[in-house]
């Protein structure tokens, strides 16, 4: 068992610090409060986003970054103009989201650092032990300075992680004098929800192409996601007496759980791998008079993943066949598609992080995101945009964990790629 834990005395002025590392960011950026909310109708969905949106604009002037704006939607953005004689280059745009996912608590995050990880269990303060059994790549970081929750929140690396290592390559990008072109940076509230790409400016934010630092291990590069809406279904029941029941009741949670029992019980994320879909159940609530069910839908093949709403508003019709007309309501929200048909066109995108990951001693791994990223939105929005790996593990929980080491990485593999569009 790990044991060589320390609490991270995180101060204000970190980001005035030159050659700041980028886990020293994060650790700066996890404690600040930023969760979503799934629940909201506004751009940014919690204002809380906006006390780190100040925080970078700040940092991003301070490190020579120029255009910085926070716009009234938090959405951050800033240029690095080009070394002379390079404007000619492609802007290249940089892409990391502010926000934390509301499935575990983002309030009150106290990370933890273990240096010179020994690779074995590690247990949180909160008696829950991040293992080997439940995390077999754990071995593999073993050397590494991890970085760790408390067992009572989620860390915030995804996607803190990846904001800080685009500042830190901005950083070393600015302070070596690395030759570049022109780089675009963008930092967007609400990816968790879904709604992260809706409101940037593309044609401000300028780039001819750009890349979401969002992923997993620092060797992931991602330009296939799932197809993901969220069904809601809202019933309305009739409740009477029980002991007057018989043929007047219409009991809405048994519908609720009468929905559940009508989708193929192996099609949940328990059970689907790879590019496989399903349908999650995320919420469930109600009684005789009303009831609520939500989903998640995700399916990588847009033929699957079309067949599978299709499924859903059948649910509905046969229910309100039974049941009475207005008895169940869906409502389908579709939240991102798959970018892979819109990347094939412009694939020196994906070889060139795949280069550049590869230099730094590492096989670059492709694998299809089980999920989503900004980038799937604005892709589809003209300006296409794989997903890099930011050296994160179990992310939206409290065994969520990073290396340093992982961190740097990254980083190294961002001014790879600026300096491979500048030529050098």
């Amino acid at each position: 068992m790990s044991e060589n834990t320390e609490s991270p005395a995180v101060s204000a002025d970190a980001g005035g610090k030159s050659n700041m590392r980028a886990y020293e960011r994060l650790l700066k950026y996890a404690v600040i409060h930023t969760t979503s909310d799934d629940n909201a109708d506004t751009t940014p969905s919690t204002k809380r986003q906006f006390d780190l949106a100040l925080l970078l604009a700040e940092e991003m002037k301070s490190l020579g970054i120029t255009e910085v704006t926070v716009d009234e939607h938090c959405y951050v953005t800033g240029k690095i103009e080009a070394t002379k004689g390079l404007e000619d280059r492609p802007c290249i745009g940089f892409i990391a989201h502010l926000d934390t996912a509301p499935d575990a608590s983002g309030e009150n995050v106290h990370p933890r650092i273990i240096n010179d990880y020994d690779g074995g269990d590690v247990t949180l303060e909160s008696g829950l032990v991040l293992s080997a059994g439940l995390f077999p790549h754990l071995a593999s970081l073993k050397g590494r300075t991890l970085i760790t929750t408390d067992g009572s929140t989620l860390l915030g690396a995804d996607d803190k992680a990846g904001v800080a290592e685009i500042l830190t390559m901005a950083e070393t990008i600015l302070k070596e004098e690395i030759p570049h072109g022109r780089i675009a940076i963008a930092f967007t509230p609400d990816e968790e929800i879904g709604h992260g790409a809706r409101l940037l400016d593309i044609d401000a934010f300028g780039a001819a192409f750009a890349y979401t630092v969002d992923g997993g291990a620092e060797n992931e590069l991602e330009y296939e996601n799932f197809n993901a809406a969220k069904a809601e279904f809202r019933i309305k029941g009739v409740s009477v007496h029980p002991g007057e029941a018989k043929n007047r009741m219409v009991n809405a949670a048994l519908i609720a759980c009468e929905i559940s029992s009508m989708l193929p019980q192996a099609e949940t994320p328990a059970h689907t791998e790879d590019r496989e879909g399903f349908y999650h159940l995320t919420d469930i609530s109600g009684d005789v008079e009303k009831a609520e069910i939500d989903y998640i839908v995700r399916d990588h093949d847009s033929s699957l993943f079309e067949a599978k709403l299709a499924t859903l508003r059948m649910i509905e019709k046969i229910l309100n066949e039974r049941y009475g007309a207005g008895t169940v309501t869906l409502t389908v929200k579709e939240q991102y598609r798959n970018m892979i048909e819109k990347i094939r066109p412009h694939m020196h995108i994906v070889d060139t992080a795949r280069k550049c990951i590869a230099a730094q001693g590492i096989e670059p791994v492709v694998t299809p995101v089980r999920g989503g990223t900004d980038g799937a939105q604005l892709t589809f929005r003209g300006l296409p945009c794989p997903n890099l790996g930011t050296g994160g593990y179990a992310f939206h929980g409290p065994y969520e964990h990073i290396s340093a080491e992982g961190m740097d990485t990254v980083v190294s593999v961002l001014c790879d790629i600026v300096r491979s569009y500048a030529g050098q």
